[in-house]
């Protein structure tokens, strides 16, 4: 009789690959094949100038990458634009249950070597940020001594140039931050919006680990919006409902946001975020959640 071959339960990671290629040179960029060699069946290409902080196929990527996935780069240089947003990239990734690896550099966050790795680039940049922070302090008490006062003299003499250029900075910061972080928050924007209000989205968000205000969060879809990186609908007004319909709306966003909640599940995030039970008690009750995803789903709210 044959011998009968173990079956593996494990599922096949799926390997996704992204290159940023040089426009000057990109024909006779070895990334590609590199990712290939690899084992990614699908690679993801970037076409743009080193400098550039806008990378919009990246940002893409990012928010469509799920738990299991792994992403792959060639080298370390070619995600990321220094080591805080690389840090800030994979803790993401890793949240969602997504690996990352460069091939050209000991980076690998499926193996306990990798991650080991990862520790040490993490432990580099929180050297750098406080050597910097003290270099920085050092200059202010040189200059200081010699008399001379810290900060842009321009902005000092209110010069109408300094300042432009200190808010134009200012701005291109925000937006670089806004799209490295939208793959964090911002699909889940888009599964809610504009059906729920800002109110119930950003209760959500920050039930999964974000910090957001109504106001910060509009804000941030909007400069999103106005740079073409999202959709307008998502600024579209919310249906007007009856106060009543508040807890009904909310259930509907808990189910939309992580849909494998079981209605316990549901009733356990309503209590955390102290909502009162409807009917009265001290706990929700599943038969409540379950009336609410029934009314919910009545108003259009949610498809079953």
């Amino acid at each position: 009789m044959a011998k009968q071959q173990p079956v593996n339960d494990q599922p096949k990671q799926r390997l996704v690959g992204y290159a940023r290629v040089s426009t000057d040179d990109h024909a006779h960029d070895t990334q590609l094949d590199e990712l290939r060699g690899a084992g990614c069946d699908r690679i993801h290409q970037e076409h743009g100038s080193g400098p550039s902080h806008a990378r919009p196929v990246l940002n893409k990527l990012l928010s469509e990458l799920t738990a299991g996935d792994v992403l792959v780069v060639v080298r370390l240089d070619r995600l990321a634009r220094s080591v805080s947003h690389l840090l800030q990239v994979i803790q993401d990734l890793e949240k969602r249950g997504v690996h990352f690896r460069s091939i050209h550099d000991p980076i690998d966050t499926s193996t306990p070597q990798g991650m080991f790795s990862l520790e040490v680039l993490s432990a580099v940049a929180q050297l750098e940020r406080s050597l910097l922070a003290e270099r920085t302090k050092a200059g202010i008490r040189e200059a200081k001594a010699r008399g001379k006062l810290p900060g842009n003299p321009g902005l000092r003499e209110r010069r109408p140039e300094a300042i432009a250029a200190v808010s134009k900075a200012r701005e291109k910061l925000y937006l670089d931050q806004l799209l490295s972080s939208s793959q964090t928050w911002l699909p889940m924007v888009r599964q809610l919006r504009p059906k729920h209000s800002w109110e119930n989205v950003v209760r959500v968000l920050n039930r999964r680990g974000q910090d957001w205000t109504v106001e910060r969060l509009r804000r941030a879809v909007h400069r999103l919006v106005r740079e073409k990186r999202a959709e307008k609908d998502l600024l579209a007004r919310s249906p007007r409902r009856a106060p009543e319909d508040h807890l009904m709306q909310l259930v509907a966003a808990i189910a939309i946001a992580d849909p494998d909640l079981s209605l316990r599940g549901i009733a356990a995030e309503l209590d955390l975020m102290g909502e009162p039970p409807k009917g009265g008690g001290r706990k929700w009750q599943p038969s409540s959640v379950r009336d609410l995803l029934d009314e919910a789903h009545r108003f259009g709210l949610i498809r079953r």
